[in-house]
C-alpha cells in the first residue's frame, strides 16, 4: 500500500492499494474510491473488542474496503480541521491515542481500549480515563486537532503539557498530572489547575488545538437567548 496525505487544515489521505489489499475504517470516513473497492461491514472480532471501540470513542462496527480484481484507490478525510498522521505499528511498538483519533488503517492493525492507570491523570489531565490503543502490524492513520508537534523522550525525561494537547504517545510512555504552583497562577493564569506530565521513554505527538478548546473559543461568539 502506498499513500499520500494532502491538505491542511482539512486533510485527506489517499491510499493506493494492490489487488487484494484491505483497509479498515470507521463509518463515514471514506471520501472517495475507485469502483473496484468492495466494502463489507464487520464487528471486528469479539463483543468485548466491539464494546472496547465504543468506549474509546469509535463505532462498534468497522468498514473493510478490499481492492477487487486489480489495484484500487481509496481516500479518507478528517472530520475536524487539523492533520492526519501516519503511524507505523509493529507488534513490539503499540501506541496510545486520544479518543476518536483513529481514522483508518491497513488490515493488520487492531483498535482497543486503553484505561488510564492513575485516577488523577484521567480525571484532571484532560485526555480522559479512556484512550485508544492501536496495536498489531501495519500503518494507522490518526487524526490530530490543529497541527502536530513531535518529541522523543528518553528514559526519565518529562514534558509538561497543557490539558488535552497529548494526541499520541508510545505505549512505553506514562501520563500523570501536576498541579499549577501558586494560587494566583492556578486561578488567574488561564491554563487551569492542572497540567499533564508525560514521562518517557518514547515518542509523543502533541496537538495545537484540541477540539474541546476549539469549541470553547467558538462558544464565545455565539449569542445567547438573552442577547
Amino acid at each position: 500500500m502506498k499513500y499520500e496525505i494532502r491538505g491542511e487544515p482539512m486533510s485527506v489521505v489517499i491510499c493506493q492499494l494492490e489487488a487484494g489489499e484491505q483497509m479498515i475504517t470507521e463509518g463515514g470516513s471514506m471520501a472517495w474510491m475507485s469502483p473496484n473497492m468492495q466494502m463489507t461491514t464487520s464487528g471486528g472480532g469479539s463483543i468485548g473488542k466491539a464494546l472496547g471501540r465504543l468506549f474509546s470513542g469509535e463505532s462498534i462496527f468497522q468498514n473493510i474496503y478490499t481492492a477487487q480484481g486489480g489495484p484500487g484507490v481509496i481516500a479518507f478525510s478528517s472530520s475536524f480541521p487539523g492533520a492526519i498522521k501516519a503511524v507505523e505499528i509493529t507488534p513490539d511498538k503499540p501506541v496510545v491515542a486520544q479518543k476518536s483519533a483513529f481514522l483508518a488503517a491497513t488490515s493488520g492493525v487492531e483498535l482497543s481500549t486503553f484505561f488510564q492507570k492513575k485516577f488523577g491523570a484521567g480525571f484532571f489531565g484532560g485526555e480522559g480515563f479512556i484512550m485508544q490503543k492501536i496495536s498489531g502490524n501495519g500503518i494507522a492513520f490518526l487524526e490530530i486537532d490543529g497541527s502536530a508537534v513531535d518529541y522523543d523522550l528518553t528514559a526519565g525525561q518529562q514534558l509538561v503539557v497543557d490539558t488535552g494537547k497529548v494526541a499520541i504517545m508510545d505505549a512505553t510512555c506514562a501520563m500523570d498530572i501536576k498541579a499549577v504552583s501558586g494560587v494566583k497562577n492556578a486561578l488567574l493564569g488561564g491554563n487551569g489547575l492542572f497540567h499533564t506530565v508525560v514521562n518517557g521513554p518514547g515518542h509523543i505527538t502533541l496537538q495545537t488545538m484540541p477540539l474541546s478548546k476549539f469549541a470553547q473559543q467558538i462558544a464565545r461568539f455565539i449569542p445567547t437567548k438573552s442577547d
